[in-house]
């Protein structure tokens, strides 16, 4: 057996996390700050393609003005907050079914009153 197919045999038996068990602590560290740069990069993506989007249709479809980058990225933050709302608003997603669920009752409730109501 050659020393790959050892080592990968190895890595087996340890699990998943056996690669990063066996990684140094430079080794980590490079990882976690590649992994930083690649974050941070997608984030300045992001504030990028609002502004191509944009500048792409915005003018155009309703005679706006073009934006700049940092522009751009007050929108982005603007919209996640109108449309998004700041953190889920104390709604978990059980209690986000519980209230679409009283609500579909509600409505199904409704609709037998009013079916009552014509007869």
């Amino acid at each position: 057996m050659s020393d790959f197919e050892i080592s990968h045999e190895e890595s087996k038996k340890k699990g998943p996390e056996g690669w990063w068990e066996e990684k140094s602590l430079a080794a980590k560290i490079l990882w976690g700050i590649g992994l930083g740069i690649l974050g941070l990069a997608f984030i300045a993506l992001c504030g990028w393609v609002v502004m191509l989007l944009w500048n792409w249709l915005m003018p155009d479809i309703f005679g706006l003005k073009q934006v700049n980058y940092w522009q751009a990225w007050g929108l982005f933050i603007l919209s996640s907050l109108l449309f998004k709302g700041m953190g889920n608003g104390g709604h978990s997603p059980s209690s986000e079914k519980k209230r679409k669920q009283k609500l579909k009752n509600y409505m199904h409730q409704e609709q037998l009153h009013k079916s009552e109501s014509a007869d």
